[in-house]
This record gives structure tokens, C-alpha cells and sequence, in this order.
């Protein structure tokens, strides 16, 4: 298996529900603390190499690690990574992506693209507006492990749906990224990904504070659009973005023509 060469495929143009694991939620056991019994707490459990190891001593092939960013905002693509990590070189510090602060997202993907086998599918903003952000996002997650140097003889998705038509056996973990080292993994590379091509377009788009907001929500954003309108790469099928086209067309109407006289 040629670990160490990363392959990254990007999409940009055209080229079921599955089983579903609850994540694994444990009690910390009661303390007395002061003389007084403290209240068990829920702890926030650390992604393992458990899983992979069941499912590569069951299918006999290594396991992939899929996962998405940007799902939730008015603008940009949405981005899936799939990884199969090295069982004898997994990077240290790997979690889910959203719990870590942006620098160590970047150390880590880089020792991620240097060790594992990744792939990496761009879901354009047409494809979104097409299919709707779901259908786009499992188009991406088909297309991210059809990337992958090697077939493996699993996956491990995030959420709680398999594409259909998907081309291994898969298994949908809801919060995987908070479970799965390999599912981790691919939020991580994802994530970066995505935010690197927002920091991108926030130089020819100045005016959204992409560099910042990365697409979403945000009050910055929203206000931008209200003064400046959208553009090519807002998510037309979102509600906001339709209320705000919307608005627009009714101020356009409302601008009486200039009088003509003869």
C-alpha cells in the first residue's frame, strides 16, 4: 500500500441510508468533593482507532475515514475529504475538526496529506443550488472515495446516511468525527481545504469578510449582502440568500423609470 503519497482529486465541474452507530457517551464516576457528592459529568470522548481496527480484522482491507465542511453557509462550495490512515503512523492531536483552533488544524493536516492516502472532491456552488446541499454533499462523499489510491474494505462516514450506490461496505457514525481517528481526519483536511478556498475568494470578493466568516451567517455577512447585493458564488436555493434576491428585485421594481420628455 503506498502510504506516504498523498493523492488529492478535486471536482469542479460535472464529471441509502445505511446503519447508524450512536456515539458512545460515558459517566464520569461520582468524587466527593468538600464532603459533598459531586454530580457524575458527561465526558466528551476522544477519537480511537477502535473501529478501524474491527472493521479492517472483519473486511481484511484498510478503512476510509469520510467526512464534510461546509454544509451551513450562504456561500462557497461544500468540500469532502476521504482518508485511510497508516495504522503505523497515525499523526498525534488528531480530533474533530471544530474543536480545534485553526493552527492546529494546519499542522495536523499537513502531517495528515504526508502519511495517509487522502482525496478531496469540491462541490461547486451549481451543483449545490442543482441538487440541494444534501444530494451535493453525497455526490462528494462518492466521488471523494473513488479518489482514493487504493480501494479500501470499508468506510466510516460521518452522520447518519450512505450515499446510495456507495462503492464499499459503509458504516454511518453520527458524531464520527468525535470518535473515529480516520473520520477525524478527514474533517480536518476538509476543513482546511474549504477555508483555504474561501481565504482565496475573499481577495476578489472583498466586500463579505470570507477571510473570516468562511461563507457562513454571520451578522458581517449578512449586512454585506444587504449593502452590496450577492454574487457568483452565493447559495441561491438557501433561504437568506432567496430573501435577499427576493428584496432586491422588490427595490429594483419600486425605482420608478425616468420621465421622458419630447
Amino acid at each position: 500500500m503506498p502510504w506516504g503519497k498523498a493523492r488529492t482529486v478535486f471536482h469542479k465541474t460535472e464529471a441509502g441510508h445505511g446503519r447508524e452507530l450512536q456515539s458512545p457517551r460515558g459517566l464520569r464516576e461520582s468524587a466527593w468533593v468538600m464532603g459533598f457528592a459531586a454530580r457524575a459529568l458527561p465526558v466528551q470522548p476522544s477519537p480511537c482507532f477502535d473501529l478501524e481496527a474491527a472493521l479492517m480484522d472483519q473486511y481484511h482491507g484498510p478503512v476510509a475515514g469520510i467526512d464534510e465542511a461546509g454544509r451551513g453557509p450562504w456561500a462557497g462550495p461544500v468540500v469532502v475529504a476521504a482518508v485511510i490512515l497508516n495504522p503505523d503512523r497515525i499523526p498525534q492531536g488528531l480530533n474533530d475538526s471544530k474543536l480545534m483552533t485553526p493552527e492546529a488544524r494546519e499542522d495536523r493536516y499537513g502531517e495528515i496529506v504526508a502519511t495517509s492516502i487522502v482525496s478531496v472532491v469540491i462541490g461547486p456552488v451549481r451543483r449545490i443550488d442543482r441538487d440541494n446541499i444534501l444530494q451535493a454533499s453525497l455526490w462528494g462523499m462518492r466521488a471523494a472515495y473513488r479518489g482514493l489510491a487504493v480501494p479500501a474494505g470499508a468506510a466510516l462516514i460521518d452522520g447518519n446516511i450512505i450515499p446510495r450506490r456507495f462503492p464499499c461496505r459503509a458504516r454511518a457514525i453520527v458524531g464520527g468525527d468525535g470518535l473515529s481517528l480516520s473520520v477525524a481526519a478527514a474533517s480536518i483536511v476538509a476543513k482546511v481545504t474549504r477555508d483555504r478556498l474561501m481565504v482565496k475568494l475573499s481577495r476578489r470578493y472583498r466586500r463579505y469578510g470570507w477571510e473570516r466568516n468562511k461563507g457562513y451567517g454571520t451578522p458581517e455577512h449578512a449586512a454585506a449582502i444587504k449593502k452590496h447585493g450577492v454574487c457568483t458564488h452565493h447559495r441561491r436555493s438557501f433561504s437568506p440568500i432567496e430573501e435577499a434576491l427576493r428584496l432586491l428585485n422588490e427595490q429594483s421594481a419600486d425605482v420608478a423609470p425616468p420621465s421622458q420628455e419630447f
